[in-house]
């Protein structure tokens, strides 16, 4: 049976190969360009990006398969304007289209969170990313340290990989934004057959570069360090039992001495764990390559010719990226369980005012927000939040389904908890309270308890013993009141809590109770 996630990285490898593995070409120093676009300066840009998927030929789909096709083939992303000052302060102006319709949104991203507000929703919504409110440490001070490494390692794997096959540069001009430039397009066209004997050169020079990998080392044994107690030291673990080799004799340590005490023997015994596993990988490289497709035959759907990405970036004197071009085409293997063939992405984007001064737009934020990092956030939360004839809503409800419940209770079972009583199904209250998100209420001391439909934010209350309920300002009549068992559980009538909190009810002559919830 295939696995999903074998394929769904396939395109994360390959992006990773296309924005790597350059030379010099033509007097344009690609790798120096391509390294510099991870720099995060000031600039303002558009972009567009849309996804195909290409159904199996002669496959099988079903109804609601044809229908999920339809709609992700239908989905793209337009951002109009997008400002970024820094790598925490960002704001995008666009829209999401879906069937022929858009949806237009507005974000905001500072140090503290991000703020979305989408046409139809009554407050925006807010994601925090400030870690120390949340109970975790606080990475902001570290995070230039941080991006530095990344940019050091990135710069370490460019270095080392080999050329794609289709690799030029030209001259053109070009449009940005309405401004003609001059500009120097980079065209990159890499094969998924190409992957596999790419990665080979590359760790043959990776491994020859031992101050290369050493530097990379020293740069994260500091900011490992400079972490501090936040993180487990990753170099304090026992190296010779893994890998079955003495660093102690290798680097004529004493044995007094503790294992790894300075950065200069913590780097070296990294770096010969790695010059070690490359080695050995190295060794017998083809036969493992051979071994892994013949183990996971659909690999050889993922890396063949069919799948290709095609790169145009264009660069403006000062080694910017101002224009780029993607096309991305993931092949994947005949599967009865995933009946299709393939997987495109396009994606077009537009850069101006590189370094210039660039002030991110401001949520409006006066109405309140929702938090969806406070706590859970339930379906009917978010359905609330959005005005019922909006198409944010109808598609949440009617196309996402996300307010949907199903679930199977047995009667015969004491698992789930059923009671029967004077012919009447009775069911802890808290158990399907959550099972449908209802929130309950319940003030100590007294019989009189609220549930609080997730949906429709509609007052459900029953009282201890009494045959009477109120559902919003109707009252109705139970055929038996809720009761406390010895234990303490609050018990009420199943049928009518579950219809009251707007699911169906089904039974069947074996004991099965059916409750569903569109």
């Amino acid at each position: 049976m295939m696995k999903k996630s074998k394929w769904i990285a396939a395109p994360l490898i390959l992006l990773l190969i296309m924005l790597t593995g350059c030379t010099a070409i033509g007097g344009f120093d690609v790798n120096k360009a391509i390294l510099g676009s991870f720099d995060v300066k000031a600039s303002e840009s558009k972009q567009t990006l849309s996804f195909e998927i290409v159904p199996a030929a002669g496959g099988n789909l079903s109804a609601e398969e044809k229908k999920a096709i339809e709609l992700i083939n239908s989905l793209s992303l337009t951002v109009d304007n997008a400002k970024v000052k820094d790598g925490s302060n960002v704001s995008i102006v666009g829209s999401v289209g879906y069937q022929g319709k858009k949806l237009p949104f507005q974000l905001a991203m500072d140090e503290k969170g991000m703020t979305v507000q989408v046409e139809g929703a009554k407050k925006p919504i807010y994601i925090a990313l400030d870690t120390s409110e949340q109970g975790l440490p606080d990475m902001t001070q570290y995070k230039d340290q941080v991006q530095d490494l990344s940019i050091q390692a990135m710069g370490l794997i460019i270095k080392h990989l080999p050329n794609p096959s289709t690799l030029s540069v030209k001259q053109l001009q070009e449009k940005v934004n309405g401004e003609s430039l001059n500009l120097t397009n980079l065209h990159v066209e890499l094969g998924g057959d190409e992957l596999l004997g790419l990665i080979k050169p590359f760790l043959t020079n990776l491994s020859k570069d031992e101050q290369g990998l050493k530097e990379i080392i020293g740069a994260f044994y500091d900011v490992s360090n400079t972490l501090g107690s936040m993180y487990t030291d990753p170099f304090e673990y026992e190296y010779e039992d893994e890998y079955d080799y003495d660093y102690e004799d290798e680097y004529d340590v004493e044995e007094t001495t503790p294992l790894l005490s300075s950065k200069e023997v913590e780097v070296a015994a990294i770096f010969g764990v790695i010059q070690q596993g490359i080695t050995e990988l190295l060794t017998n490289y083809d036969e493992q390559v051979t071994a892994l497709l013949d183990e996971t035959p659909e690999l050889k759907t993922v890396l063949s010719k069919d799948t290709t990405l095609k790169v145009d970036l264009y660069f403006d004197s000062a080694l910017n990226i101002r224009k780029q071009v993607l096309d991305l085409k993931v092949a994947l293997p005949q599967s009865e369980e995933l009946p299709i063939q393939a997987i495109k992405v396009h994606s077009e984007n537009e850069t101006w005012n590189i370094g210039g001064v660039v002030v991110p737009d401001k949520v409006d934020i006066s109405a309140g927000v929702l938090d969806v990092t406070d706590g859970v956030v339930t379906p009917g939360q978010i359905l609330r939040n959005f005005e019922t004839n909006s198409e944010v809503y109808k598609l949440l409800k009617n196309d996402l389904k996300i307010s949907q419940k199903y679930l199977v209770i047995d009667t015969l079972s004491d698992y789930d908890g059923v009671i029967t009583k004077n012919n009447t199904s009775f069911v802890p209250l808290r158990y399907l309270s959550e099972q449908l998100d209802a929130e309950v209420k319940w003030t100590k001391g007294s019989k009189q308890i609220v549930i609080i439909d997730d949906i429709t934010g509609l007052n459900i209350v029953i009282t201890v013993g009494s045959k009477e309920a109120k559902i919003g300002d109707r009252t109705v009549t139970l055929a038996q009141p809720a009761f406390v068992d010895k234990s303490g559980t609050t018990y009420v009538p199943l049928r009518f809590m579950a219809e009251s909190l707007g699911a169906v009810v089904q039974s069947d002559p074996d004991g099965w109770i059916t409750i569903e919830r569109q």
